[in-house]
């Protein structure tokens, strides 16, 4: 195109103008103005700017003690997670270990369930009356039955279940690392401790950054564990939030708080994102090599390595095969928290299928979470697509940066902010209350999955070759033919994906609804905690069983569709 040609005038068509209306409404009614209200609520109660919350919150001891506990258990959080995370891969990665693949198998059951459904199992075998418990009583029957509570405890259980980013993150970058550069090392005398010092970790430090960052984010927002295991002596910000959320009168306490935790977020990924910036260590051999394990010289030092990773792979899969085995017995050996063959029966999974109140929670979880992969599905492949079009700072980059503005957020706050929006009428939702009725859950969680899924499926838009629209437009196929029969095709794979790991993080959401679910309709995560609450009722425990085990089940076979089949467009 010459210096004087004219310029290309962008052409307005019915779907186009549809679609400039509808993002316009929806980035604004649900992402910007809902958080400007928080705002509002906070500093501009009365109309007239005061810090008068901000005094409020620094005379609240309970508010500011759950701040420090936050800011405590992000940090040693990071430290230990980060620790036993590298482990588990050195362990099934890089050293040859004796049954790796099954001590993998056993590192990687926090992928098949989490969130409450996890805590909740650990409780019911740490916990007063639990399982362990039980045992060591008859071992040291003066030892405190309330032993597993507190701050060490909610440690303990976050530390062996937020290892799940060091499973897939750092393990796909241990698999980048180049052995050519570990041979080289090593014939040049290096120690196999030092070769993993200088040469293995330096190329593990950009993932292992990400991760600890998000760790750390993790630890600030904590819910689940303070709530059932850390006690009346340690509680963080978010248990505080729902606290506070509750009363009229300390409304503007939470949303504060949400502040403070979106506010340390932001600051975090900020943080994460400089850090990517610097780019990524790799090799500069032309041919690759892949790593080959090393069997640790130090017979002492291999022995131990040894010892040590079946103690993780104990902790981490004993949780899953207690919550199966007691899910097949009756009420008595839950109530007991003992095993037996006479114990055995199907009439847990009977009753559930036979009481509507029982299955309605799953259900509910089910539909919500499909119709939220969907939803979020759908808006961000027609933002992508309208990105690849129109590659230019007017259009396409306030686009795609606003639907990431949930990235800086964390659930509470968004749910929160959603909750005080929405609890009465307003112009940009049509005069609709919402609060209390069953959209507006299903609203948080389509705005919750937005970055992730934004994120994965521009990746996907951007990889694939232009020849191929470009060969279906000179054969005279239109824009939406085009997109529809050769674009939508190639890139499905990684949008179902996407949708199944989407519809697998929200099946046991407690987070987002612990805010905004229907009383009439409480999701599984609202009703596991529930059921909780009280762990010597051996009804609600069976129950709680089962949810678990069915949850495991639909997650393993969501993770075998995304990664286990050899095709799978997303691992690649």
């Amino acid at each position: 195109m010459t210096a004087n040609a004219p310029r290309k005038k962008i052409r307005l068509t019915p779907g186009g103008i549809a679609l400039f209306i509808f993002f316009t409404w929806f980035i604004l009614a649900c992402l910007i103005l809902p958080n400007l209200n928080l705002l509002k609520t906070v500093f501009f109660a009365d109309g007239a700017f005061s810090v008068e919350p901000i005094m409020k919150l620094l005379k609240s001891k309970r508010a500011m003690k759950a701040l420090g506990n936050s800011f405590i258990l992000g940090p040693t959080l990071s430290i230990t997670v980060g620790l036993v995370g590298i482990s588990l891969v050195l362990l099934t990665e890089y050293f040859d270990i004796k049954g790796a693949k099954i001590l993998r198998l056993g590192y990687m059951t926090t992928l098949i369930y989490g969130g409450i459904t996890l805590v909740s199992g650990y409780k019911f075998i740490y916990g007063n009356g639990g399982f362990l418990t039980k045992a060591l009583l008859q071992i040291f029957p003066n030892m405190n039955p309330s032993w597993f509570t507190g701050y060490w405890a909610v440690l303990f259980v976050m530390t062996f279940s937020c290892t799940s980013n060091h499973m897939i993150f750092l393990r796909n970058a241990m698999r980048a690392v180049d052995f050519q550069t570990v041979e080289a090392a090593r014939n040049m005398g290096a120690g196999q401790f030092y070769i993993l010092r200088r040469v293995v970790l330096p190329v593990l430090k950009p993932s292992l950054f990400a991760v600890t960052i998000l760790t750390f984010i993790t630890g600030l927002s904590a819910m689940s564990a303070p709530l059932l295991v850390g006690g009346t002596e340690f509680q963080t910000i978010n248990p505080m939030i729902k606290t506070f959320a509750d009363t009229t009168s300390s409304k503007d306490l939470a949303a504060l708080l949400s502040l403070v935790l979106g506010l340390a977020t932001m600051l975090l990924l900020f943080v994460m994102t400089q850090i990517e910036k610097r780019g990524h260590y790799m090799s500069v051999s032309k041919v690759k090599t892949k790593i080959i394990k090393q069997k640790i010289s130090n017979p002492v030092v291999n022995v131990i390595a040894h010892i040590y990773a079946y103690v993780l792979f104990v902790i981490y899969v004993v949780p899953v095969v207690l919550i199966v085995l007691f899910s097949f017995t009756d009420s008595k050996a839950i109530g007991t928290r003992t095993l037996t063959l006479s114990s055995f029966t199907l009439d847990n999974y009977k009753y559930l299928l036979q009481s509507v109140s029982n299955f309605r929670p799953f259900l509910v979880s089910i539909c919500y979470s499909a119709l939220a992969a969907v939803i979020v599905g759908a808006i961000v492949v027609i933002a992508c697509r309208y990105i690849q079009k129109h590659r230019n700072r007017l259009t396409s980059s306030v686009l795609e940066y606003s639907l990431m503005i949930p990235w800086l957020l964390p659930t509470t706050m968004i749910a929160l902010g959603l909750m005080m929006a929405f609890n009465v009428r307003r112009i940009y939702m049509f005069y609709q209350v919402l609060t209390g009725t069953m959209i507006i859950l299903l609203i948080c969680y389509v705005i919750i999955k937005l970055p992730f899924t934004m994120r994965m499926t521009k990746a996907a838009f951007f990889s694939l070759d232009d020849a191929l629209e470009d060969a279906a437009k000179n054969l005279g196929a239109s824009g939406l033919y085009t997109f529809r029969r050769v674009i939508f095709p190639v890139i499905l794979p990684t949008v179902m994906a996407i949708a199944a790991l989407n519809f697998n993080g929200l099946i046991s959401d407690y987070d987002a609804s612990a805010f905004l679910y229907h009383p009439l309709n409480p999701t599984l995560g609202v009703q596991i905690k529930s059921l909780t609450n009280d762990m010597n009722n051996p009804n609600g425990m069976a129950l709680t069983f089962i949810y678990a085990v069915l949850m495991m089940i639909i997650s393993a076979v969501v993770l075998y569709l995304v990664y286990g089949r050899g095709d799978s467009k997303f691992k690649e």
